[in-house]
């Protein structure tokens, strides 16, 4: 059995317990009192008129919390909350001391019109006190409801924020992607309409698999490698034998979570800014492996130089790279990292770091063989 108090429930027990402390603690202090001065009295009568007063605000706080709850102090109602709760702890104040009376008559040889009387000269005041210190008690209660289902709520809108930019950025990726293959396509109509036609349907699957994906902001890191590998195939298309690409892997990598569409752009980039401006043939290497709670990859690029572009950081090389920072910074924080660097003797490396965490995907598409 419970009592209900306001948006409050207690058990009855504990509800019961806590108004018997509180009129023993009263009844030890009137029977004191009495003992410094003045008529003394038997312990178990001072125990008495201490549980008629208490039990009788016991049984009044379920409505004093009513009429809190109703009728609050707070926000555009301070006047009209003011206007109802000061009749309103009056009137309470008064049925208290009337219930008191009436239940003291059973055992005192008194009139109810005596006992109310004496009910009225020693306990209006504590009575009043009382009705506010219920109702304080409500508004705090109410108000500290009201800031955990706005701290809820703030907590939602932040992680629907999130979602948004991080659903934004994976966006912009795919129509520049999508841009720069019917760019190559338009190009290849003029000189290979065969290998037009291949790549198109590449694309189309590509696509495909993109919207199968679009709902997600993580897949296993062997999913990515199968959208990498058809990005892959398009561009072997473009480039033909002047392209070459190796990927090695840790076995222990491939169930871990990575964000969908990461290393198209990256890979992207490597082409762009490596055989796309430079003549001569490319090698592309892409890497995978653990290190301790981290998941590393590197894709590297043997015809590239990061001379020519100095402005070039970890933070932008081009909207793959800016992309790529700014969603890991929204699903990793700081626990996640992506960086450019020249290697030796030429060329340039792109390092991601990420939170090491093994997921599943219900279709993971064929398997990907280790270079």
């Amino acid at each position: 059995m419970k009592v209900r108090l306001g948006s409050t429930e207690i058990g009855f027990g504990r509800y019961i317990a806590l108004w018997t402390a509180i009129a023993i603690v009263f009844a030890f202090q009137r029977y004191m009192t009495s003992l410094l001065g003045g008529p003394v009295w038997d312990a178990v009568d001072y125990l008495r008129w201490s549980l008629i007063q208490w039990y009788t605000w016991a049984a009044l706080a379920p409505l004093v919390f009513r009429l809190a709850v109703r009728y609050p102090i707070q926000g555009a109602v301070r006047l009209r909350g003011l206007g109802m709760q000061l009749p309103a702890s009056v009137g309470v104040t008064f049925l208290s001391l009337a219930i008191g009376a009436l239940v003291s008559t059973v055992f005192e040889p008194s009139s109810f019109g005596e006992q109310f009387r004496q009910f009225l000269g020693q306990h209006f005041a504590s009575g009043l006190l009382t009705y506010w210190g219920l109702f304080a008690i409500q508004q705090a209660v109410t108000l500290r409801a009201e800031k955990v289902r706005r701290e809820v709520e703030a907590s939602r809108l932040a992680t629907e924020l999130a979602q948004s930019r991080l659903q934004a950025l994976k966006s912009q990726l795919q129509p520049h992607f999508l841009f720069n293959t019917l760019h190559a396509i338009a190009t290849l109509l003029r000189e290979d309409a065969l290998s037009a036609e291949d790549m198109l349907l590449r694309l189309s699957e590509l696509l495909r698999a993109f919207l199968e994906d679009s709902d997600g902001q993580e897949i296993t890191l062997r999913r990515e490698l199968v959208l990498l590998e058809l990005y892959l195939g398009i561009q072997g298309m473009r480039f033909k034998d002047r392209l070459t690409t190796r990927i090695y892997l840790d076995p222990a990598t491939l169930d871990c979570a990575v964000p969908s569409l990461i290393l198209q752009p990256i890979v992207e980039n490597a082409i762009r800014h490596g055989i796309g401006e430079r003549v001569g043939s490319d090698h592309i290497e892409i890497e995978s492996r653990r290190q301790g709670d981290s998941l590393c990859i590197e894709v590297r690029n043997r015809n590239s130089t990061l001379e020519a572009r100095p402005a070039a950081s970890s933070g932008g090389h081009g909207i793959g790279m800016s992309n790529t920072a700014l969603r890991l910074r929204e699903l990793y924080g700081d626990e996640a990292e992506v960086r450019l660097d020249m290697i030796w003797p030429e060329g340039v490396v792109c390092r991601i770091r990420l939170p090491f965490r093994e997921t599943e995907d219900v279709d993971d598409g064929p398997e990907i063989e280790n270079a």
